[in-house]
């Protein structure tokens, strides 16, 4: 595919987004465009949420803009994506269409509180920054009461992000002195913390928010919150009433994804699990938009950490397509994460989601030195990528 300058549009500036468009810059000659589509300006940085909410980082500090792409040649189009055409290669955006001959779309979750009637309006949510913020302002007055800590369904991105949040709220009211007159419940739509990482993590994070003195309820998925009652009603008959609620919202794929030959019974968009590719020849879908069965029967985790490694295959593999250099790449399933317990301390799990017949995965105890390796993380992405 040598000769004239090709195109590759990539869709969304999230993790994958980000990473699969500075990728394709650094492994293509400058006569190729990468264009970058975002509906926002700025990129912020998602784990930190987790920070925002203990008082240990603002808004403005883990949020960069764009714009900085454009030193490293890659093109950024603000505008919000209103039409795919995956057979085309071509995206409608801002009432102009741009013509791709790659196409990586990467445009994550949406966060759907509304399809839990009295959800939003009752609590705040754990995965978006005024969420976090509004959270933090409460835990600073905060004396007493009941605090909710609730996944709205079994499945979610980062889901290790919930438990940490839950122990770091209580490192807040500990350290702050109110802890005993505050009763903290965890309600969780899944039958156990980060059960797709096998029974021994789950134990083991089960266990580090149950020795906080956290409540810990699995199976209890939530069917109405009464927000004039400050209740929570579950399918499973059980009504626990709060005086704060703290929620992971249900997630979808967006809506300008559901082009019938690239979404899936679940929703998500459907991928070759090692390439990433789509039905369609030089689209790819990478990230938390896409859902990617295992073995156990359950769908790899929705993680920055797979987005960002199957963006570096992506990227890879369209640049050995164009230029005809290096050898191909394939997304192996492995992955690891950071476990958040309050206090600087932190633990941390990494193995082979791709095993069979099920996940392997070893969660190490926590110790302050996870927790600056998340510290490290966080200024790479922050000092280093934008």
């Amino acid at each position: 595919m040598q000769g004239n300058g090709k195109t590759v549009l990539v869709l969304g500036a999230g993790v994958g987004g980000i990473m699969a468009a500075r990728e394709l810059r650094r492994r293509l000659p400058a006569r190729h465009r990468v264009v970058l589509i975002e509906r926002g300006g700025t990129f912020t940085f998602a784990p930190s949420y987790l920070w925002v909410l203990t008082g240990a980082r603002t808004g403005p500090g883990i949020t960069r803009p764009l714009s900085r792409l454009a030193r490293r040649g890659v093109e950024v189009v603000h505008g919000t994506i209103d039409r795919i055409d995956p057979a085309r290669r071509s995206v409608h955006v801002g009432g102009r269409n741009l013509q791709g001959d790659f196409l990586v779309i990467a445009l994550g979750a949406e966060f759907a509180p509304e399809l839990i009637p009295g959800l939003a309006e009752s609590g705040d949510g754990l995965y978006d920054l005024e969420g976090s913020e509004r959270l933090r302002e409460k835990l600073t007055t905060i004396r007493h009461g009941r605090l909710a800590v609730l996944t709205a369904t079994p499945a979610y991105r980062c889901p290790a992000a919930p438990y940490e949040a839950a122990m770091l709220i209580e490192s807040v009211l500990r350290r702050r002195g109110v802890r005993d007159g505050v009763r903290i419940d965890f309600y969780a739509a899944e039958s156990g913390p980060m059960g797709v990482a096998g029974p021994e993590v789950s134990r083991a994070v089960r266990g580090m928010i149950e020795t906080k003195g956290l409540g810990y309820h699995p199976d209890h998925q939530i069917k109405v919150v009464d927000a004039q009652r400050r209740a929570l009603l579950f399918e499973n008959g059980v009504t626990a009433e709060f005086d704060h609620l703290a929620f992971v919202p249900p997630h979808r794929a967006p809506e300008v994804t559901h082009v019938s030959d690239l979404v899936g019974a679940g929703g998500w968009l459907q991928v070759d699990r090692h390439s990433l590719a789509t039905v369609h020849e030089g689209v790819f879908a990478i990230g938390d938009v896409v859902s990617i069965p295992l073995k156990m029967g359950k769908p790899l985790p929705k993680a920055g950490v797979f987005a960002h490694a199957q963006a570096i295959v992506v990227a890879r593999n369209i640049a050995r397509a164009i230029t005809g250099r290096g050898e191909p790449a394939l997304f192996d399933g492995h992955g690891e994460c950071f476990v958040e317990v309050g206090d600087s301390r932190a633990g941390f799990g990494k193995g082979n989601f791709y095993a069979e017949p099920a996940p392997q995965v070893r969660l190490y105890p926590p110790n302050r030195w996870w927790h600056l390796g998340k510290v490290a993380l966080e200024q790479y992405w922050l000092r280093r990528v934008l």
